[in-house]
Parts: structure tokens; sequence; C-alpha cells
């Protein structure tokens, strides 16, 4: 039995998700305890079962990773106390002996598909594609003999670099990636706790309900934010789930829950709308400081909290 934390990612051993965990934390300080999507994960931080979960969030191709935004915005809560960011590229692999000629159908994640779309139209313009849990999965299903490739359903798979190697398989094409800078942003999430101090450079995520489907509404949402001098560096909607039409906001907005500014904005926003979801206010990955303009900083927000005390005293100067 260890004694070390248990963090659950997207297995097996070998996927991206795997390469971003030990960005955050080294397998000789943790237990790594692979899972077989982002719910189970997840879930299994809910049950105690793990300490944490690893899994991907966002990326610059298809924008946020819907199976994460979704488990983290209903069920027990959760929040993210931390994030990485890793460049995506891909391998090509085969079993020896495969050409490309000969490939009718390649497996990977669905998010690795959509950003290889345009190199497989132009490369394997026949092939279909076959999706995958994970695409190490998909990698280490073909590396296995002893399954004809006719029972496989596919004779080439996507998986990060080094995976080739790993498994004894051929290396068709290295490097693949529609987009030469694209990248993934993946969420150390765990059960809530307090959050810790601000550093100047740092992101709180919400998921936000609108209080009525009425022309204004989403402005006024979004105004709570302005008003206070809160940038968001991403939002998007998902569908709410039992109402045709009506949608949730997932939201990262730059700013600490411990700055005036960001809690100020939490307060009218949960004044204001039926629902709002705290997921949690960590480091961002880049560690740029987050400008600020003077009257919103923290010693703007104190001194009007200050005169509005002496109003309320009759110490305020007219």
């Amino acid at each position: 039995m260890t004694d070390l934390p248990r963090y659950a990612f997207l297995g097996p051993a070998g996927t991206f998700t795997e390469a971003a965990l030990r960005t955050l934390v080294s397998p000789d300080e943790a237990e790594y305890v692979p899972a077989v999507d982002v719910l189970t994960a997840l879930n299994a931080v809910r049950s105690g079962d793990v300490d944490y979960a690893v899994v991907a969030i966002e990326n610059t191709v298809e924008g946020g990773v819907t199976a994460t935004l979704d488990t983290l915005a209903t069920g027990e809560p959760l929040v993210i106390l931390g994030e990485t960011v890793l460049p995506i590229a891909f391998e090509l692999l085969v079993r020896p002996g495969t050409e490309l000629d000969g490939i009718t159908a390649v497996s990977a994640h669905s998010h690795a598909w959509a950003q290889v779309r345009r190199w497989a139209n132009a490369t394997l313009p026949r092939a279909e594609f076959v999706s995958a849990t994970s695409n190490a999965a998909a990698a280490v299903a073909l590396a296995d003999d002893s399954r004809p490739l006719e029972s496989l359903g596919f004779e080439a798979a996507l998986a990060p670099p080094g995976t080739g190697e790993a498994l004894g398989l051929t290396v068709l094409a290295d490097r693949v990636a529609d987009n030469a800078t694209a990248a993934t942003r993946f969420v150390k999430v765990g059960r809530p706790r307090a959050m810790g101090e601000p550093t100047g450079a740092d992101k709180t995520t919400l998921v936000i309900h609108l209080p009525n489907d009425r022309a204004g509404a989403l402005l006024e949402m979004l105004e709570q934010f302005a008003v206070r001098g809160v940038n968001l560096s991403r939002i998007e909607s998902r569908p709410i789930g039992d109402r045709p039409g009506e949608y949730s906001f997932s939201v990262d907005a730059l700013g600490h829950i411990g700055e005036a500014r960001m809690a100020e904005a939490l307060i009218g926003l949960k004044r204001t709308c039926p629902l709002v979801r705290f997921l949690g206010s960590y480091p961002a990955a880049d560690r740029e400081p987050t400008p600020i303009e003077m009257d919103d900083s923290e010693e703007s927000f104190s001194r009007a909290h200050s005169w509005v005390e002496a109003l309320r005293n009759g110490t305020a100067a007219i």
C-alpha cells in the first residue's frame, strides 16, 4: 500500500494525458491510475478512489473537450487546481510490412482525428476513421500480433510521438498535424477545498445558466465581468440537456476568487443567474501576469469599500 497521492488519467500508458500528468507531478511522487475515459477518471475523484484526475479540457483545433466540460458541470462538485499545455502532433503507426496504399482505416481518439483531417484527406483519401478510447489504446491494440487486422477493423493508428518505438510498430509518418502549433490544455481536478492565494496570473472557471431566454440576457451576464475589469479567455455554450434551445455557458475568467474584482463579479452573477457553478481559481499555465487597469486594482476596490463604510458611519468627507 502506498501513501503517494493517486492520479487518474486517460489511459493506457503513453497517452498525451499521461505526458501532461508527468509535467504536473513525477511518477516518483504519485501513483498513476489509468482510466478508460474522462468520465471514469473524474468520477474516481468524486468517489475517493483517487485523489486527483488530469484530463484534457480544451484544444486549439476543436475548442472545449465536451466530455470534460459536461462532467464538471453536473454531479458532485469538483474544482480545477492547476493546468498545463502540451504541443500536439502524432505518429502514423502500422505493423511492419504495411504500406500507405494498404491502409483502409485509421484508428484514433476523435479529438486527434479532428486535428489531422486535412492531412488524412491528402495522404489517405480513401481511409475511414475508427474511433478509439485514446490514441495509445489504438496503438496498443495494433501492436497485439495475436489479433488479425480484420478483427481490429483498422491497419493504422495515430499516436503520441515515441509510441511506435515503444511498441515495436513502424512509423510511416511523424509530426502529423494540420496545425504545426496545435496544443491541448489539460487540468488537474480534485475535490473542493480552500483556494490558494492569488498569484497575479490566474484563471477562474465557471458554469453559468442565464436567468431566461430573452434578448440581452447574455449581455447582462457578461456585464458582471466587464464592469469589474475581468477579462474572459474562453466562453462556450453547452446544451442544458433537458430543454432544447437553452444553454449554459462555460467560462474561463482571468483572475482569482481571492481578488476583489473577481469576488464581486461572482457576487453579481450569483444575484442575477439561477445557477453559478464555481470550478476553481488556479494559476494559469503561461504564468503571464493578468493586465489590470488602475480602476480595477485591489487598492481601488478597497478605497471604494472604505468610502461606502464611511458613508454608513457618517464619517465620509463630502
